[in-house]
């Protein structure tokens, strides 16, 4: 697996949903940086436009593909073996932030998706 191309924080509803926590956390990859297995790497539609897979043994999540960024995947830091060396960059969906979070970094803030973020 290559260096992401972006480490971000993601405070949107439905990522908050998904990892059941107030504030996800992922690296976007190539889908060329990454392989899947595709008779053990089924994805599930969870939310329309992303396609999401789960570990079939404890139900984690892997990845997430959003159709508007089709060369895009994103992994949770959690699942990575060097999550400690992929700080985030920037906070998504920030208005979309819980209420009682408090942020207290200097982290660029955008009110959409790290789409504008990503290094090419």
């Amino acid at each position: 697996m290559g260096a992401p191309d972006t480490v971000a924080y993601c405070h949107c509803r439905d990522c908050r949903r998904v990892t059941a926590a107030p504030v996800a956390a992922f690296a976007a990859f190539r889908n060329r940086d990454l392989r899947l297995i595709p008779e053990r790497d089924k994805a599930k539609t969870v939310t329309e436009g992303v396609s999401r897979w789960f570990c079939p043994d404890c139900g984690s999540q892997l990845m997430a593909r959003f159709d508007y960024l089709p060369d895009q995947s994103y992994v949770p830091l959690g699942i990575l073996d060097q999550a400690d060396q992929l700080p985030p960059e920037v906070h998504c969906h920030a208005a979309s932030a819980l209420p009682w979070l408090h942020i207290d970094d200097a982290l660029a803030r955008v009110e959409g998706t790290a789409r504008a973020t990503l290094r090419r």
